[in-house]
Order: C-alpha cells, then sequence, then structure tokens
C-alpha cells in the first residue's frame, strides 16, 4: 500500500514524511482493517513529525482521524462487518486493568496506545483498528466533514466537560483551529455566549460566522467576564492572560498534548479559587457521547481537503496558521 512515512522526526520544512510502499497490514483477534477514504490533519501530527513527542515507534505512519471502511475483520469481530464505514481516532488501545482504567479514566491509562504514534496511523491506504476504539459515523456527515470530528471534535467536548461551562455562562475560546470551530458549536448549542481569542482574522471572521458574540486577541480585554475558558493554542504565555478574564471560581482548561512552557505569575491569578487544569486524552465513552451530539447540533465542519502526497505542505500550513478550520488528507 501507500502511506506517508516518519523515517526520523525533523522540523517539517524539511518535508520528512516521504511516500512510500509499505506491506498493507493483515487484522489480528479484535482488530478489523480499514480502507482508508479520508484522514484528518492534526496539531499533534506536527509534534509527531517534528519530534516535540517522544516516539515510541519508528519509522511510523502518522494520523489519527481516520474515515473508512472495514475491509477485513479479524478474529471474534462482532461489533462491524465488511463494508461498514468507521470511525478511528487518538486512543488506540487501553489495557482495561489498570486502576485509571477501572475508574473510568482509560484517557489516562498507564499501558495506553495512540493511532500514528504507538501504532501506524492513517496517513495510508489501509490502517488497523481495535474493535472496541473504533466508531460508527452519523450517516449525516460525509467522509472529509467527520474526520475532524475523531480528535478535534472529541477532545474539544472533552474539554468543555473538564472547564465545568455550564448553559447559559460566558465561555472563552483560545486559538481557533479545528478543535475550538467545533467546540463553539457544542457551546452555542448548550446556549453559552461564546467569547474567541485568536490572532488571525480569517479565524475571527470564522468564529463570528459560528455564533461568537466577540472575536479578538489574546491581549485584549473581551466585553465580558469568562465563567469558564478552554485554551488550544500549545502557547504557555496565553495561560495568565486567560486567568486575567476569568472569574473567581473558574475553570480554565489547556486542551494541548504538547506545550511551551508557562510563565512565571504571580498568585493573585489563581487566587479566589481558580483552577488551571490540563485534558489528557479522551475516553472510548466521550467519543460515542460527542459523535450522538455532533449529529444533534448538527455540527458543521470546516475542512479543506488535499491529496495524501501532499501531507508535508498541508502541515506546513497548518503551523503558519493558514487552514480554515480543519484540513484532511484524501486517500487515493
Amino acid at each position: 500500500m501507500k502511506a506517508m512515512v516518519l523515517q526520523s522526526p525533523r522540523p517539517i520544512d524539511e518535508a520528512p514524511l516521504i511516500l512510500s510502499e509499505v506491506p498493507t497490514p493483515s487484522p489480528g483477534a479484535g482488530q478489523i482493517r480499514l480502507r482508508v477514504h479520508v484522514c484528518g490533519v492534526c496539531h499533534t501530527d506536527l509534534h509527531t513529525v517534528e519530534g516535540e513527542l517522544t516516539l515510541p515507534k519508528l519509522p511510523v505512519i502518522p494520523g489519527h482521524q481516520i474515515v473508512g471502511t472495514v475491509d477485513e475483520p479479524g478474529d471474534g469481530v462482532s461489533r462491524f462487518k465488511v463494508g461498514d464505514r468507521v470511525g478511528v481516532a487518538w486512543l488506540h488501545s487501553a489495557c482495561g486493568r489498570c486502576d485509571f482504567c477501572r475508574r473510568g479514566l482509560e484517557n489516562l491509562c498507564v499501558n495506553a496506545r495512540f493511532t500514528g504514534l504507538h501504532v501506524d496511523g492513517g496517513y495510508a491506504q489501509y490502517t488497523l483498528a481495535e474493535e472496541q476504539f473504533a466508531y460508527a459515523i452519523p450517516a449525516q456527515f460525509s467522509d472529509e466533514d467527520a474526520s475532524p470530528l475523531l480528535c478535534a471534535g472529541i477532545i474539544g467536548y472533552r474539554s468543555l466537560r473538564l472547564s465545568g461551562i455550564r448553559p447559559g455562562e460566558n465561555l472563552g475560546l483560545y486559538g481557533f483551529g479545528a478543535s475550538a470551530h467545533i467546540a463553539l458549536q457544542v457551546a452555542r448549542h448548550w446556549g453559552c455566549a461564546v467569547y474567541v481569542f485568536t490572532r488571525g482574522h480569517a479565524h475571527r471572521e470564522l468564529a463570528l460566522e459560528l455564533g461568537a458574540v466577540w472575536a479578538g486577541s489574546a491581549e485584549e480585554t473581551p466585553p465580558a467576564t469568562m465563567d469558564a475558558s478552554v485554551t488550544f493554542a500549545p502557547a504557555g504565555w496565553i495561560v495568565p492572560l486567560a486567568l486575567e478574564h476569568l472569574r473567581p471560581g473558574g475553570t480554565l482548561a489547556i486542551n494541548a498534548i504538547y506545550m511551551s512552557p508557562i510563565p512565571e505569575m504571580p498568585y493573585a491569578k489563581i487566587y479566589e479559587e481558580r483552577t488551571l487544569r490540563s485534558v489528557a486524552n479522551f475516553t472510548s465513552q466521550d467519543a460515542e457521547e460527542f459523535l450522538r451530539l455532533a449529529a444533534e447540533v448538527p455540527v458543521r465542519t470546516e475542512v479543506e481537503a488535499f491529496p495524501l502526497a501532499e501531507a508535508n505542505q498541508v502541515l506546513q500550513k497548518l503551523k503558519r496558521s493558514e487552514i480554515r478550520g480543519a484540513a484532511a488528507l484524501r486517500v487515493p
């Protein structure tokens, strides 16, 4: 099969992904093989290819927002059959036995494996998934429109939940890429007033188009105080600014797998019982809940699609904040 393969991490401007012919994988027990149609492009892919994440496997095929059809089921598979359209996300598997899994926190599983990191992902014509961690795609979404739901959407949904935002409250979103443009729509569905902090003019326009009541930069003072906020930009300098705009007792959730250092700041920034918390991965329950909710809203995804062979160029555009909404790779 054809795949974009990372042999060794390098800056994305050096085009580290190489279009290669590699063996087509065969499913094991409890696994399904997917014929990949589309794979969404995520900031985590960028952190992977540039080596900002520890890479447990090399070479590796990135990509973890995968939409495809079941091509071959492994032994014992019962949830899906050949021809079913399925989505695969970041969490490839969890052990189900550790203390975190027993508590319903499989996102923190000590033996978790992640798609496009520990196992080959969706920048390829075929990929393998554990049946337990694959999800039926609501019929109303096209392959391209569904792809950002599978990471940007799910992790954005978990971030909203961990922020403690409640219907009718003011929500701040910092950074406005694939995840934030979906989270905004969910928050609007809940009746929240959403304030978006982003530098890009096109991103501000999209935020207002999707229902934000205000859009400006993180350095600006919004016209209201936030009850809860989520940061999506992997920039630590935003955290003190976001805390300044947060009411006493509010929560700032950080949605980032990798982030630049948070600068030293006075205790007053978090005094009055403000909470600062990270968001790590998501659970299969999050995925199931969000995909149902996305169909109910219904979420409208903004997706720019590109050929698989242009993966390096797409990641370069992502790094330069030149993607409006989300990006996806069409797999031939």
